[in-house]
């Protein structure tokens, strides 16, 4: 492929490293050149990087796979995936996973990203649904102000919740930020 063919989401191989497109622009100035102005993610140490490339300059498509899998236990430094089509068990290294695996609970399905059989990535549901196993109790009435107190949820992560959320309840989070969205009915 050439970088003219760069999108958005587009993986592919350069200086030893598979990079994403996170964003571009063809660039076609009055004097000189065009080229493709990019901010590029690499795929396996997540850092970003700003370039400019050539639009004719070929670079080597990379196929990330992306395999559906749930999680199902933990042994101390290594979590362990079930494929759901397989039933084969994949151990990954805490290291990899992301931040917010932490409001993830046994038997959710994530995608496991991985690149020539290498895992380097897990994708989260976007929002989980937890619930509360320990909290302070609220007040009634108390609700006019935006005060947030701090909550456990079931997977031993805390989260800060409105003060009318009680221990029991069930409640949505944003896996990315850990922020509380609204109370799920049950």
């Amino acid at each position: 492929m050439t970088a003219g063919d760069f999108r958005n989401g587009v993986t592919f191989e350069w200086d030893g490293s598979v990079y994403q497109v996170i964003e571009f622009q063809h660039v076609k100035p009055g004097k000189g050149a065009a080229f493709v102005r990019t901010k590029i993610r690499n795929v396996i140490t997540g850092s970003v990087v700003e370039t400019s490339f050539n639009p004719s300059a070929k670079v080597e498509a990379a196929f990330v796979e992306r395999r559906d899998m749930q999680y199902s236990y933990s042994d101390d430094d290594l979590y362990y995936f079930m494929d759901n089509e397989t039933y084969e068990q994949e151990p990954i290294s805490k290291d990899i996973l992301p931040e917010g695996f932490k409001f993830i609970k046994e038997e959710t399905n994530v995608k496991v990203l991985s690149y020539k059989g290498k895992v380097f990535g897990v994708d989260l549901p976007n929002f989980v649904d937890l619930r509360i196993t320990e909290t302070e109790p609220g007040f009634k009435g108390d609700t006019a102000t935006n005060v947030k107190k701090p909550a456990t949820v079931e997977t031993g992560a805390e989260v800060k919740v409105p003060l009318f959320i009680e221990e029991g309840d069930v409640v949505q989070i944003e896996t990315a930020t850990g922020n509380y969205m609204q109370r799920v009915k049950q």
